[in-house]
């Protein structure tokens, strides 16, 4: 059985355990939620202050030139683009997740509609991320198309004459099980239709290369992994074979090709700039880019690939304390066990007080959050620029003695929330 000490000794032999030292993590408090919501960096409050103070309260209207607020979408769309296997000049940040699927969708099954006005069918799995599939589902209903909802071990029987898009999250929001982008994206492919990857749960936490996969579109999120905080901007990725082919539905000014000629008709950007719409959140924008830079202060120790390593490292060892600790408790593992199907976090289900077993831990410092079902899920992110195995350990603890002693069945644990 795996000993804290042995965690600890590993913790010491790690070479980005420094990274910690990047965020604002309250003392006491063991963060498994970074999937919902990543930390705060440490230099986003002074960051962001300044450009209050300065660029807006002393450069006002001056600082979309000089404090380059102008041009903030596409220098923080080049810097995830390196997170994502993406192209300079192929990635906007802006607007938000759910927005910039409008947009891509959208623009697929425009693509499709003049490309295979046959082909009316949009294939998404049943659980994926439900603002993916509501999205989807006011798009299919607009156009025309219809939108097939299958299990993930269905969606290569579901590609057929009739799919126009497979729409998928790279990351299961739920159980963490990872698809194989560049399979899937070439059988796709193969049946004649596009693809529309949401990376909410895999930008800044596991390997991507949307150009090796040969992707269409892709989208994700700024303020999980990437530690942009509440509510940052998100980005869109398309693919420069798609990018001038038509106008996204959302053609605002900043995705016109001159915005201060002011002209009254519109004439979009070239390229993934026309996936800008209305001026930009600039301190958002602000806050997202110190973000970026917990992520890419991982590159002198090997970047992505040193945190998809430690990452593992994590989960496995959350797994195996868990079910060894844990045992007889009713918990089952729900998250992939194969190291290329798994996400960044661990999910485990329980038939009774999943929720209230999740509020006990937040109560002793341990915060993840819960899932509702069938089946009900407690949900673990693991996030290796600042979660150590010491971490891994004390979290696991907690967790058998909630169970143990079964202190979640006070009332408290059980009062429902509005965000869990």
């Amino acid at each position: 059985m795996t000993t804290l000490q042995e965690c600890r000794a590993r913790d010491a032999q790690d070479p980005l355990r420094s990274l910690r030292d990047q965020f604002a993590l309250p003392e006491g408090v063991i963060y498994l939620d970074g999937n919902s919501l990543g930390p705060l960096p440490k230099a986003a409050p002074e960051r962001i202050a300044r450009a209050v103070a300065e660029e807006w309260g002393q450069g006002l209207i001056r600082s979309w030139n000089t404090a380059g607020w102008y041009e903030l979408p596409r220098r923080l769309g080049d810097r995830i683009a390196a997170f994502i296997g993406a192209g300079a000049g192929e990635v906007v940040a802006t607007d938000s997740t759910s927005v910039n699927l409008f947009k891509v969708l959208s623009a697929a099954l425009t693509i499709m509609a003049a490309d295979a006005p046959s082909r009316r069918v949009v294939i998404s799995e049943r659980t994926n991320f439900p603002t993916d599939l509501y999205i989807a589902e006011a798009l299919c209903r607009e156009r025309g198309f219809a939108l097939r909802l299958v299990e993930a071990e269905e969606i290569p029987s579901a590609l057929n004459g009739d799919s126009a898009v497979l729409m998928l999250t790279h990351v299961n929001y739920r159980t963490g099980a990872m698809h194989d982008m560049a399979a899937v994206t070439a059988q796709a492919h193969a049946a004649g239709a596009l693809t529309v990857w949401d990376l909410a749960h895999s930008a800044g936490a596991v390997l991507v290369d949307l150009t090796a996969a040969n992707a269409d579109f892709a989208i994700g999120c700024g303020y999980k992994y990437l530690n942009g905080g509440p509510g940052a901007p998100a980005f869109a990725w398309v693919h420069p074979r798609h990018a001038d082919r038509f106008w996204q539905p959302l053609a605002g000014w900043w995705s016109h090709a001159a915005p201060f000629q002011f002209t009254s008709d519109y004439r979009p950007a070239a390229g993934i700039a026309r996936y800008l719409c209305g001026t930009q959140p600039i301190l958002s924008m602000t806050a997202l880019e110190c973000g970026l830079d917990t992520v890419a202060a991982a590159e002198p120790f090997g970047g992505m690939a040193a945190l998809r390593h430690k990452s593992l490292a994590l989960t496995d060892l959350f797994i195996l304390l868990a079910e060894e600790r844990c045992a007889g408790h009713g918990l089952a593992l729900v998250t992939p066990r194969e190291h290329h199907r798994r996400g960044s976090q661990v999910g485990f289900t329980r038939q009774e007080g999943a929720y209230a077993i999740m509020q006990a831990l937040i109560a002793r410092g341990v915060i993840g959050d819960f899932r509702a079902g069938p089946p009900d899920i407690l949900r673990f992110g693991f996030t290796p620029l600042y979660i150590g195995y010491e971490d891994v350990w004390h979290a696991v603890e907690h967790l058998a003695a909630v169970l143990a002693s079964e202190e979640w069945r006070r009332p408290e644990f059980s009062a429902a929330q509005a965000v869990t």
